[in-house]
This record gives structure tokens, sequence and C-alpha cells, in this order.
């Protein structure tokens, strides 16, 4: 009997804790997100820690609207959380800064887009990048091994989608999988820019 209670006695802290780590509730997912072209930015939760909050999803969806029409599409909720992961392994501060979400086909077609780009299914997004973070940003995206990685040293972006894992660019170990062309020699950050700035005259 004594051997039981001291075994009781033992065992009770640990099980405390464990009830304690059960019930602690999990946290929720921030993101602070401003779209180069257009401005418009999120800051705030996305998701509660168990699923997306559908609200901000509709907000984000609009923050990373088509830059040239303003259409809006549906983001797929997989590549913000793709995002959101790298920013934690990279324990990232401060905003996101992105150059590219959503595309109609029309304003693919304008920036040499692939003709099966992740961004017409709002699944992707080019994230502008400082030299100092680049290499720290691409391996973070590598290491997920989740989706599509392609780096632009010279463009100062990194390209993640929610697609196929495959990777392509300045990565380390060069190209692997299914590689999307380069950028045609004029950049297309500058149409884009310019495109949105078309639009706001009219």
């Amino acid at each position: 009997m004594h051997r039981r209670t001291l075994l009781i006695g033992a065992l009770a802290p640990v099980a405390s804790a464990q009830a304690t780590t059960i019930q602690r509730p999990p946290l929720p997912r921030r993101l602070d997100l401003r779209h180069a072209a257009t401005g418009a930015r999120f800051r705030g939760p996305y998701h509660d820690g168990r699923a997306v909050d559908p609200v901000a999803l509709a907000e984000l969806s609009q923050v990373l609207a088509d830059s040239r029409t303003g259409t809006v599409h549906a983001y797929d909720p997989t590549v913000i959380d793709i995002l959101w992961e790298i920013g934690q392994r990279m324990r990232w501060r401060g905003e996101f800064l992105v150059v590219s979400g959503f595309r109609t086909p029309e304003t693919n077609a304008a920036v040499c887009g692939a003709g099966n780009s992740q961004h017409l299914r709002a699944s992707a997004l080019d994230v502008c990048v400082a030299a100092a973070q680049f290499p720290g940003f691409t391996e973070a995206a590598l290491g997920l091994r989740r989706g599509g990685v392609g780096a632009y040293a010279s463009k100062s972006f990194v390209h993640i989608d929610s697609g196929p894992v495959r990777r392509w660019g300045d990565v380390p170990g060069g190209p692997a999988g299914a590689a999307a062309p380069r950028p045609a020699p004029e950049d297309p950050l500058a149409r884009i820019a310019e495109a949105w700035a078309a639009t706001r005259t009219r």
C-alpha cells in the first residue's frame, strides 16, 4: 500500500503537467503583409490556431488582388500558411512585402508569367526579400518541402506557392523538378507597377 501511494504521488505532477499542456489553447497566427504595387495592407490574425478565419482570408484576398485590374480571387490559405511558417522559422520581424499576388490571365501575360502559373489560382506569392535575408528566406522556404520555390536574387524576390513541390532559380543545389521559365529581360515587377499606375489614371 505504501509503495502504491508513493507511485501515485510521483505520477501526479506528470499527469498535471500533461493536462496543462493539453488544455493550453492554440496560438493565433498573425501576419503583417503589404502589396508593393497597391499599398494595400493586412495586419493581424488570420488563423485562430485551429482554422482559418474566413473574414481575415477575405481581407487578405482583397490585399492580394490583381494589381492591374483590382480583380479579387479567394486566396488559397495553404500558401498563406507557408508564408507564415517561413516567418516563424526566420523569426521574421516587420511586414512581408508582396510584389505579386493573384493575377488575371491578362496581367499574367503582361508580366511574361508561366501559362500555368499558380498566380492564376491565387495560390502563389512573390515576396520581396532584402539581400541580407535572401539566403535564409530561401532556405526556410525549401526546408518546408511544401509547394514551389523560385528564388530570384537579382530581382530581390522569392516566389512561393502551394502547388507541387519543386524548385528553380537561385536555389541551393540548383534547379530540381518542374522549372518555371526565367523572367523576360524586361523587369516584370516594373511592368506590374506601370500597369497598376495606368489603371489609377483612368
